[in-house]
């Protein structure tokens, strides 16, 4: 049975996840993403083929090792993708984000669709029924507006995302949660009801670590996945192996 697996670098977690077929049957989360973590990994799997998605500085030993031991693609400028990128400077484009599209494309073509990632920063991530990335916007995500605060005032703490909290705050710590996880679900309302106005019909997918804060708060209906990076990752390889 042929084994993927697909790396993904971000800013806040270093994740791996293995794929039989086209079946994903594990997500691993990695401490370091050094050498020797991958290479235990790889030793485990023996993956016929392995792609990374990084959108940090990691080592660059790594794509070495991937390439010596299974059929590599290191996700960049010269992927080929199953989506047009009709914009200015396509180059710079986050792996990330060429992920997600992919994603969306792979699992409900010939629709508009709207992909939302909640990760260290929140992504928006358009791309019509023509299969053309058009962009979208990028705006800090939920850690990125809990530091902002605690480093930036004498006294507010830092604290870490819970669903325990009223719309109105009763100390600080739910004044905190209340004015994050509600402020982020109103802007993820408004921006879907921008798009609404501009084009009629499309699917809005939500991904990343921190759907479960926001997803019952939100007014439209949604698509959520966890994995919908993986999920493109792993069309992204099929198509470049």
């Amino acid at each position: 049975m042929s084994i993927t697996i697909c790396f993904d670098f971000g800013n806040t977690r270093l994740k791996a996840a293995i794929f039989k077929q086209s079946e994903l049957v594990e997500i691993v989360i990695l401490e370091k993403a050094d050498p020797a973590e991958i290479e235990s990994l790889l030793d485990k799997w023996s993956p016929t083929k392995t792609i990374l998605s990084s959108v940090i500085h990691h080592d660059k030993s790594i794509e070495v090792t991937l390439a010596k031991r299974s059929k590599f693609h290191l996700l960049g400028p010269n992927t080929q993708i199953n989506f047009t990128t009709p914009v200015g400077k396509p180059e710079t484009i986050g792996a990330d984000r060429l992920a997600l599209v992919a994603a969306a494309v792979n699992l409900y073509p010939n629709q508009h669709n709207l992909i939302i990632s909640l990760g260290t920063c929140i992504t928006y991530n358009f791309v019509n029924i023509h299969h053309e990335f058009l962009g979208g916007s990028i705006s800090p995500g939920t850690q990125m507006r809990f530091r902002a605060m605690h480093e930036q005032t004498a006294l507010l703490p830092l604290i870490t995302p819970s669903s325990e909290f009223t719309l109105v705050g009763y100390d600080t710590k739910t004044n905190l949660l209340s004015g994050v996880i509600l402020g982020i679900a109103a802007e993820i309302d408004g921006i879907i009801a921008a798009y609404e106005e501009k084009y009629a019909n499309f699917n809005v997918l939500l991904t990343g670590g921190d759907i479960c804060y926001f997803a019952p708060h939100l007014k439209k209906r949604i698509f959520a996945d966890q994995n919908l990076i993986f999920k493109g990752l792993y069309a992204i390889c099929e198509k470049n192996n």
